[in-house]
């Protein structure tokens, strides 16, 4: 069973998701508050984390950029409806997607799944786990899941590392939005959804400016993202 943590602190709601969760194969873990959630994200026993925003104690922002100071545990942020505040933020921290509340339980589970989806594919794609991909002084081995600038390790959560991925083993191309989403997070986009945009916009900062002063990746008005020949 794949372990899933959920840090909310509706008690009802960890209590029907547990139950929803285990008749599709996932064992759930509830967290109430935002300090122990931390605590348990950071055990290693868990493939994926569902963060409320509001927590007691510290709230799910706080949480998620503690949590990514040391583990780049894929995590679904659980927003408002029509807080797009909250969405950006949650990207911005490190959130490799969202979903808004009040949400359906099988629409959950498809992010999830989504998720789950990326990485496998990641660990499984046979013409490339051993293959390390470089663009001048880029480098990304995807067997060790490991990105380096000059030698020097890139902090990428997952979703950036599937972004930055596709776009080194298509450098020089053009590369849709959604060629990208499935790339980063198992799914296609949705309409008005703003991930991969956050995504490579938290990209282009770890990345930092070419030699010359230009971008790495490049934007293609409307279409999508190149990463630049050297």
């Amino acid at each position: 069973m794949k372990s899933v943590l959920l840090i909310d602190d509706d008690i009802e709601l960890g209590e029907l998701l547990k139950e929803y969760l285990s008749m599709e194969g996932f064992e759930l873990t509830a967290v109430h508050d935002g300090e122990s959630g931390l605590q348990q994200a950071l055990s290693g026993d868990y493939s994926l984390v569902l963060l409320d925003v509001m927590l007691p104690k510290k709230n799910g922002f706080e949480v998620l950029r503690e949590l990514r100071q040391k583990s780049s545990i894929p995590v679904i942020m659980l927003t408002a409806r029509g807080e797009s505040v909250d969405r950006v933020l949650g990207l911005e921290h490190g959130a490799d997607d969202y979903i808004p509340k009040p949400y359906h339980h099988h629409e959950l589970m498809a992010r999830i799944k989504a998720l789950f989806r990326r990485i496998e594919m990641s660990a499984e794609e046979p013409g490339s786990t051993s293959t390390e991909l470089k663009v001048g002084e880029l480098a990304l081995n995807p067997a060790t899941r490991t990105a380096t600038r000059s030698g020097e390790e890139l902090p990428l959560t997952g979703a950036e590392f599937g972004v930055l991925q596709c776009l080194m083993e298509n450098v020089g191309d053009l590369v849709d939005k959604d060629s990208l989403s499935m790339a980063a997070l198992g799914r296609q986009l949705m309409a008005y959804d703003r991930s991969i945009d956050m995504h490579v916009s938290n990209l282009r900062k770890k990345l930092g400016k070419r030699d010359d002063d230009s971008d790495w990746i490049k934007t293609v008005r409307s279409r999508g993202y190149m990463l630049v020949r050297v």
